[in-house]
């Protein structure tokens, strides 16, 4: 079962396990999973996302592949173990074009943190019309959609997209370089709006050839079928034995679902990482322009899903500008500084926001601010902030015709108790916590895992705890979400303004950094 590492073998027989890699936006994670489901050793490498100007979020897709080989090798390296199957996740829709070779042209365009595609948006909207894009594709276009990235690179830098011949993802790359395979998961590639046809499920090529005519966009399958097995070259660069399988894998915000059981309907798995994700199973197709609808990640599934541009991605930011002080340490302040943060009200909007508010220009704010404030109420109204966020999302699944009957809280953010109650306590809602909460590595060694063994989830991950929303707060966190709406909604338009003068400010400046021959002195 889930729960404490197993002992390391110190002789005998080697024991036998599963790999799952995730490649994240803030770190790479790596377990080796036994086939009761019991983790033996987990590994994870930090790194950064490039962040070259407002709106733009990239990573060099080459390091995906460096990271996983990494991870593995260190993993293997204690050695008492036999690797069965290897199973692999990342986030996305990311968006790395290579040419026919499959050598990256350029950086990769990640999910729905970048925001730059906004004219194509509006282009692709204009020509393909805004509602038949949301029938045929599931999805409204927005930031989360690959679609209009690949057009952002066909418009922004044609040379390099005249040579573009193949799409990946950080799943679908990882399970290229170890088989050789090219191919995407149906998931993955229902989040390519619009450029999918969600009732088809496969490619809608008369969307695709007006934009990327020569793009040969990948053969589709299930996030559990079976990629192909480990080359003999791949063995060599991670000390995997050649010839085991490898799943296809999927976005890890699904990898995470299945790691928590959350694939019934009426399920919703929370997942609280640097960016946060909620994923919740409807019977049928459901469809929002303020949510993304998508094919699941087991076939004959689908999903409502929604998400947050920053989370903990903002905890980090604050503890960052706090001169680094131990997250335990603000965890304490911000528990002593109680529900409401003395007053203070944070819209998390830093970098812009996914769902349901689909607006890249906006901004974070904080208001009610004092000099009698500290460290401590910051941190809380960071918290709470997300919490109000995510409240907004429930409501917004709920009226598109959701019925969230059970909430699995799943990400690195479970791990300390005073988030995920600030959560509960501020949408009313029980959140159980299963026994593993790695998330999405864990997830991607189950599916491998099911490619020999008859599995259960359910024995692997069982429930362990549940939050339950306090009573005697529900009053205060009513107020506080009244408030929260309506300063979105009455802050919009200076917001827009200073996104637009933070815009103009960064270009302003990179001229100066960089003339152009016409403007450099003689």
């Amino acid at each position: 079962m889930g729960g404490d590492p197993v002992p390391e073998r110190a002789g005998g027989r080697p024991t036998p396990v599963v790999l799952g890699v995730d490649i994240g936006t803030s770190s790479s994670k790596g377990v080796l999973v036994d086939l009761d489901g019991r983790l033996v050793r987990s590994r994870t490498v930090a790194h950064r996302v490039d962040r070259p100007r407002p709106g733009r979020v990239e990573m060099d897709g080459r390091l995906w592949w460096q990271e996983f080989v990494a991870l593995t090798r260190d993993l293997l390296a204690p050695g008492g173990v036999r690797v069965l199957a290897v199973g692999v996740s990342g986030m996305g829709p990311c968006v790395l074009l290579t040419d026919a070779a499959g050598t990256p042209l350029r950086p990769a365009i990640l999910y729905g943190v970048d925001t730059r595609a906004g004219a194509q948006i509006a282009v692709m909207n204009e020509r393909f019309g805004t509602e038949e894009i949301l029938r045929r594709c599931g999805s409204a276009l927005s930031s989360q959609a690959a679609g209009p990235k690949i057009a952002w690179v066909a418009d922004e830098e044609p040379d390099l997209f005249a040579r573009a011949r193949r799409l990946f993802m950080p799943s679908s790359w990882l399970a290229y370089q170890l088989t050789g395979r090219y191919l995407l998961d149906q998931h993955s590639a229902s989040q390519c709006t619009p450029f999918y046809d969600t009732d088809a499920q496969d490619w809608y090529r008369p969307w695709v050839d007006p934009v990327a005519p020569r793009l040969a966009l990948p053969p589709l399958c299930w996030p559990g079928d079976v990629a192909g097995a480990v080359t003999a070259g791949a063995a060599a660069a991670t000390g995997l034995p050649a010839g085991i399988p490898v799943v296809a894998g999927t976005i890890d915000a699904w990898s995470e679902a299945i790691s928590v059981g959350a694939q019934r309907v009426g399920d919703l798995m929370l997942m609280y990482g640097s960016t946060m994700f909620l994923v919740h199973t409807v019977p049928h197709r459901l469809t929002s322009p303020s949510l993304w609808g998508t094919v699941g990640a087991l076939p004959g599934t689908r999903n409502l899903a929604g998400g947050l541009a920053t989370a903990g991605a903002i905890t980090g930011w604050l503890r960052d500008l706090l001169g680094g002080p131990d997250y335990a340490d603000l965890l304490q302040l911000a528990e002593r500084s109680g529900p409401g943060a003395r007053g203070l009200l944070m819209m998390p909007y830093f970098a812009g926001e996914r769902t349901p508010v689909l607006d890249p220009d906006a901004r974070g704010l904080v208001a009610g601010l004092t000099l009698a404030h500290g460290p401590g109420d910051l941190y809380r109204a960071a918290l709470e902030a997300t919490a109000l966020a995510v409240r907004h999302n429930l409501e917004t699944i709920e009226a598109a015709g959701g019925d969230i009957r059970r909430i699995v809280a799943v990400g690195g953010g479970t791990q300390g108790r005073l988030w995920t109650q600030i959560v509960s306590d501020v949408t009313g809602r029980a959140q159980q916590i299963p026994a593993q909460t790695i998330g999405a590595s864990y997830g991607a060694a189950f599916l491998a895992a099911r490619t020999g063994q008859d599995v259960s989830i359910e024995e692997w991950n069982p429930i362990t705890a549940v939050r339950r929303p306090r009573p005697e707060v529900a009053a205060d966190y009513d107020e506080l979400y009244r408030l929260y709406r309506e300063l979105y909604a009455g802050s919009r338009t200076v917001t827009h303004a200073l996104a637009a003068r933070q815009e103009r400010l960064l270009t302003e400046a990179r001229a100066t950094r960089h003339p152009t021959a016409e403007g450099a002195a003689p």
